[in-house]
């Protein structure tokens, strides 16, 4: 009996699968299907989402009811990557099984084009305003202790993000260190057992449900920033500070705080006692006077509670701007995070008809995939071609927490 040639719809469906399982850190965030270019042809680059936030009331006190309006907050999502991987190959290698074909050509080429992606997303990271390290007597980053890990469950249980299925995407090195800290500690037999096999942290454990390794954590090198200088003033909506200039730059991605002004808990405004963290969102220059930053400085008002409310009081006076991280210090940025942290949604590209020998769309687990074939007569090979198209946004950083681990 002849060998059947593999059709790109079966090649599509495994590349599809491999894609899924190439990177941890796709498989653990929020993945949205934009389902309304399904029935146009395919998606437009440069299409935009609008993604509601939660919505955020205050608590009355007494039985005269005081309405409030409903202030709905949104964050976009513009799906305007493409990426893929182009090969070719003989129409010897078609006729492989589908399991061969797999591991030799397929499976890296999803490893590559998955690894490639989830460093786009990866990115995000970079707008995360909480931070946690641990450090030796002269306050340098080291490797995460089980109370470094603890203390960032405890910063997202202080911001009200929800409790169950809570992830951590750490680097392979402070996956290593972490577990060679964890040798001495008392743990179950099984989960003892199963890490001294593996090397790998596995699940639950320190109040975090599934742990992952993935090589696209960011390494992060703050700026030269020394003593950072003063805030004057806070724009209108709470994202820009006007500080005296300042003494060196400061980095997108580096953590900032600001002297007496603590976080608040999201849900009951009430003070948690500790420096409110602010993540820089723009590189700013030495001597710059204005920083933008995120979350909002958002205080009370007559000393009562408002809606979306970050912070215990309002900046008065001239209060001192410093980091946690010191300057030209360089580490990696894992993350403890809940899946609502950090999006990526993907939309259907173009099936061309006519000009090419077959193409494929599936969609399976919130990403859409095309795989296009054709044919080169002069070589008798098939050019094949994958691409994704996909667009990142992160609807509640705050939910996300940076363990920090040197280099």
């Amino acid at each position: 009996m002849p060998n059947q040639l593999l059709t790109v719809s079966q090649i599509t469906r495994e590349a599809l699968r491999l894609f899924l399982n190439s990177n941890s850190f796709i498989q653990v965030i929020d993945k949205q299907y934009d389902n309304q270019f399904a029935n146009t042809g395919g998606g437009k680059i440069g299409a935009t989402l609008r993604i509601r936030l939660p919505n955020d009331y205050t608590v009355r006190s007494g039985a005269v009811a005081a309405p409030q309006d409903t202030n709905e907050k949104q964050t976009t999502l513009t799906i305007a990557t493409q990426l893929g991987v182009d090969v070719s190959f003989s129409s010897a290698d078609l006729a492989l099984s589908l399991q061969d074909f797999s591991s030799r050509v397929l499976e890296p080429m999803m490893n590559n084009l998955g690894g490639a992606v989830a460093t786009n997303v990866m990115q995000l990271a970079e707008g995360v305003p909480n931070i946690c390290h641990a450090v030796d007597g002269s306050n340098n980053t080291i490797s995460p202790t089980a109370q470094t890990w603890l203390q960032a469950g405890a910063i997202l249980d202080q911001l009200s993000a929800p409790r169950g299925n809570r992830r951590a995407v750490i680097d392979v090195l402070t996956q290593s260190r972490t577990i060679a800290g964890f040798t001495g500690l008392f743990n179950p037999t099984s989960d003892t057992s199963d890490r001294w096999r593996t090397g790998l942290m596995g699940t639950r454990a320190l109040g975090i449900d599934d742990w992952r390794f993935d090589q696209t954590c960011i390494l992060h090198t703050t700026a030269a920033y020394g003593t950072l200088g003063t805030v004057a003033s806070v724009s209108a909506d709470g994202s820009t500070l006007t500080t005296s200039a300042l003494n060196g730059p400061l980095k997108r991605g580096d953590v900032v705080t600001i002297a007496g002004i603590n976080s608040v808990n999201r849900v009951t405004k009430a003070d948690n006692g500790q420096l409110a963290q602010f993540v820089i969102t723009a590189d700013a220059t030495a001597g710059a006077t204005t920083v933008g930053i995120y979350p909002p400085i958002i205080g009370p008002s007559g000393g009562n509670p408002v809606q979306y409310q970050t912070v215990a009081k309002a900046v008065t006076g001239n209060p001192a701007l410093a980091s946690p991280i010191k300057a030209g210090e360089a580490y990696r940025k894992n993350l403890v995070f809940v899946k609502e942290a950090f999006t990526m949604a993907t939309a259907d590209l173009d099936l061309p008809t006519g000009a090419v020998v077959d193409c494929s769309r599936q969609v399976y687990d919130g990403v859409s995939l095309r795989v296009i074939r054709d044919y080169i007569t002069t070589t008798d090979q098939w050019l094949t071609r994958t691409d994704v198209l996909f667009g990142t946004a992160s609807p509640r950083p705050e939910w996300c927490v940076i363990v920090a681990d040197n280099l």
